[in-house]
């Protein structure tokens, strides 16, 4: 691998890492889903939004846009409401592993957007996906409410990524993140409203919070994603996906080390686990390959 190639991926993986700490992060906030997710989308907006100044970015956008970023800011801001809210009624590695499922939600999804034929090959790898759930769920009913929070977090996740695979085609990936944080955050700040949510106490944080909350928006957001997108520019889709694939990984190998008793499981769990990781890498392994047969044939052509 040249150089400046290890180079990338080797950020890559650091930003992997770092997506991997958020949900860390996440249980060390004392803060519910809610606010917890308001304060990250509102100080990721403003670091994103100083970026784009240091790099004097032109952020207009046509008015049919702000409807379609509208969507995705609405479902983004509900991905992580209920991502965070599966930690703090469930624990870090159960969430994560469960979260891999969005690879195959997506494999659903997809063919509806993009008007093409589910392949039986990810029907079956959302069966294999299935039982290894199915031997997580076996493990204690403590965490069912958790699963099934981080089932509809995934879910969310692959409605996200598909919506914003059509999106790309014609907006930057910087500015869709940025409209579609700075709308999922109204979103959640109207709710908020609303409902009441907003009070003295709300913005009354511990100090520990608000230095977590500025790791978790500058860095495991602003930052993360900023990166995420130059390295895309360097590096294969191939190895993106399957670099991206380890985030739970990592961040179960994290929670392993931080909190030793809390994220200690039973032998089921690491089966579960192993199995669904296993197809997601497989998964990405064989559509690559169909990709470069299809990008051959065109080429051939």
């Amino acid at each position: 691998m040249p150089k400046s190639n290890l180079k990338h991926f080797l950020h890559l993986h650091l930003i992997v890492f770092i997506w991997g700490f958020t949900a860390l992060l996440g249980d060390l906030i004392s803060l519910e889903a809610l606010p917890l997710v308001w304060f990250r989308m509102f100080l990721a907006v403003g670091f994103i939004y100083i970026y784009f100044l240091y790099k004097k970015k032109k952020i207009a956008i046509d008015k049919k846009a702000w409807i379609k970023f509208l969507i995705g800011g609405i479902i983004i801001a509900l991905h992580w409401i209920t991502f965070f809210h599966a930690i703090k009624v469930s624990n870090i590695s159960v969430v994560l592993v469960t979260l891999s499922t969005g690879a195959f939600f997506a494999s659903i999804l997809e063919p509806i957007f993009f008007k093409r034929k589910i392949q039986p090959l990810e029907l079956f790898f959302g069966s294999v996906v299935i039982l290894g759930l199915y031997v997580i769920f076996n493990l204690d009913t403590d965490y069912t409410l958790g699963i099934i929070y981080a089932l509809i977090s995934a879910f969310l996740s692959a409605l996200f990524s598909v919506i914003n695979g059509l999106y790309v085609k014609k907006y930057e990936p910087s500015i869709i993140s940025f409209y579609q944080l700075l709308l999922g955050v109204g979103f959640v700040t109207i709710f908020l409203g609303v409902t009441g949510g907003f009070h003295s106490e709300f913005f009354a944080l511990e100090v520990s919070d608000w230095i977590y909350l500025f790791i978790l928006s500058s860095v495991c957001t602003a930052y993360a994603f900023i990166g995420s997108v130059k390295v895309m520019q360097f590096l294969t889709p191939y190895t993106v996906m399957l670099t991206i694939n380890l985030e739970p990984v990592y961040g179960i190998i994290l929670a392993v080390l931080v909190f030793p008793e809390k994220e200690k499981m039973d032998a089921s769990f690491y089966i579960g686990a192993a199995i669904i990781i296993l197809v997601v890498l497989l998964n990405g392994i064989i559509k690559n390959r169909k990709e470069k047969a299809i990008q051959k044939k065109q080429i051939s052509l």
